[in-house]
């Protein structure tokens, strides 16, 4: 569960390393995030003599969350780290590496650019 001003890791190497979220894509009245979902964040903490930097605003999707995450067929699904992958308006990553484990459930979500480039899926 992601909610405005939740920090939050990044997942690729697209150069920044820690976000803010701003706002929640999707509906008018969304309280919080969840796996799959797409936010509005600002860049806290970026790699230097990257393409991003600090202070920018993009896009980007919520793939690990702290909240547990249920299945269909009842299993739970929790991560250590609130993580997201930057993506730009065509809803492509901008990294071209993703890091650590990623849920198959975003496959549903049309993010299958994202799930091919994870290294696990759970």
């Amino acid at each position: 569960m992601i909610q405005p001003h939740t920090l939050l890791n990044v997942a690729d190497n697209s150069g920044a390393r820690k976000l803010m979220c701003i706002r929640i894509l999707g509906t008018s009245n969304c309280r919080y995030a969840h796996i799959g979902d797409v936010i509005v964040a600002v860049i806290k903490e970026a790699a230097p003599e990257m393409k991003l930097g600090k202070s920018e605003i993009i896009r980007a999707v919520i793939v690990r969350t702290r909240k547990e995450f249920k299945r269909e067929n009842g299993m739970r699904i929790r991560y250590d780290d609130n993580a997201a992958v930057i993506i730009d308006q065509k809803r492509n990553p901008k990294g071209s590496r993703v890091f650590g484990p990623i849920v198959e459930e975003l496959r549903d979500f049309n993010f299958t650019k994202i799930v091919s480039l994870a290294p696990e899926i759970l």
